[in-house]
């Protein structure tokens, strides 16, 4: 039996203001079932990025009509959990949930199915609390207690609505454990799609390192500057912009080029060409690093997060790059000398092939079978 037809879907999102990994994992899902609404607390993504919609409405909450929501929803985060609960659920037979804050908090029936498909728990409200009211100012004083009383909130009403669920899939193994911790549940591991069909393996190489993404503090850009100030001989590209931007010039030396935010063309380019890709960020998943390897490009990342599940990164059979284990400029430098020694042994080909276990197509058929299993009955595998 076609688990899709005939059946009323809900997709449910927290917010929709940027196109990015999540409103792609959204994509597929109205694609698989083209007869879904969509449900989240804001909409206000730019017109030239709703071409994935196809002319479909958006179901907002209030929160999307109050003062300076389109510039500060997210200093909305005591009401989202009131917001989101009030998303009318009635009458659809599958409920999916794409989450990183607060959409898995709809208020579904015992008749219906209810799958969150989790980017992580809320991260700011769990581990990362600390580094994020340290970062924003609210780790002290009054501000700083206010803070913390509303994100005690935020987790025992995060643990409470997670009972409403029915099954978890999560991005990484890494989320999986952080679904574990936060919320006692177990979850089904299914990989996002990385749309691999615009990178071909680059036929060239030149004599550069290559850094590209959003410069914010997470991503750790600064650092991998500050560790090519220690290998002159070797030149670096950095391609981005952000809040970590002065930093990053800051730590510059005349052997990195910095790109600032290019085209898709040019990064594409870039990566075809360049000796190495470079990751020093803790990721739930990273897309950066899969399309790297796509272009047949080996990633130096740090081995923490979901990059463990993504690159190949200890010497071997079908290698695709090598890990650094701190967050550090001599590490980085340990590492940069590691993966030169392993060149010979690290192929394009083995790259590329590592690349399309994450394929678009790879994800479309783990979520419909999942979700087949789950609207028929069939408990799903869940991860252990």
């Amino acid at each position: 039996m076609d688990a899709g037809r005939g059946m009323r879907v809900a997709v449910v999102h927290d917010w929709m203001t940027l196109r990015g990994g999540g409103e792609s994992c959204v994509e597929q899902f109205l694609d698989l079932y083209p007869q879904a609404d969509l449900h989240c607390l804001v909409d206000f993504l730019p017109e030239a990025e709703r071409g994935f919609l196809a002319g479909r409405r958006i179901v907002t909450s209030f929160i999307q009509r109050l003062p300076f929501a389109r510039t500060r929803y997210r200093t909305y985060l005591p009401l989202m959990p009131i917001a989101v609960e009030q998303l009318d659920m009635t009458g659809y037979d599958l409920v999916i949930s794409t989450s990183s804050a607060v959409a898995k908090g709809v208020i579904t029936g015992p008749d219906q199915v209810h799958i969150c498909y989790t980017f992580s728990p809320i991260r700011y409200a769990w581990d990362l609390q600390e580094t994020y009211l340290r970062e924003s100012g609210s780790d002290r004083g009054l501000k700083g207690l206010i803070a913390r009383a509303i994100l005690h909130y935020i987790r025992l009403w995060d643990v409470r609505t997670a009972n409403g669920v029915d099954h978890f899939v999560a991005i990484s193994h890494y989320i999986g454990r952080r679904v574990r911790k936060a919320y006692g549940r177990s979850s089904t591991v299914i990989y996002p799609p990385v749309d691999l069909d615009r990178f071909t393996v680059g036929t060239t190489r030149e004599d550069f390192y290559l850094v590209m993404g959003r410069m914010v503090p997470y991503k750790r850009v600064p650092l991998l500057v500050e560790a090519f100030r220690a290998m002159p001989e070797r030149r670096l590209v950095v391609i981005g912009d952000g809040p970590d931007m002065a930093a990053v010039r800051a730590a510059a030396g005349s052997n990195v080029t910095l790109l600032g935010k290019q085209p898709n063309e040019v990064v594409t380019g870039h990566m075809r060409r360049a000796k190495a890709f470079l990751f020093a960020a803790e990721e739930d998943f990273g897309i950066a690093p899969l399309e790297a390897q796509a272009c047949g490009t080996p990633v130096i990342a740090y081995a923490r997060g979901a990059a463990t599940e993504t690159i190949r990164g200890y010497d071997g059979e079908g290698q695709t790059g090598v890990f650094f284990h701190e967050q550090t400029a001599a590490a980085i430098v340990a590492a940069v000398d590691h993966l030169d020694r392993r060149l010979p042994a690290i192929t394009p080909v083995a790259c590329r092939a590592n690349a399309e276990r994450f394929a678009t197509g790879r994800f479309r058929d783990e979520v419909t079978r999942f979700i087949d299993a789950a609207m028929t009955g069939t408990e799903p595998a869940a991860l252990a």
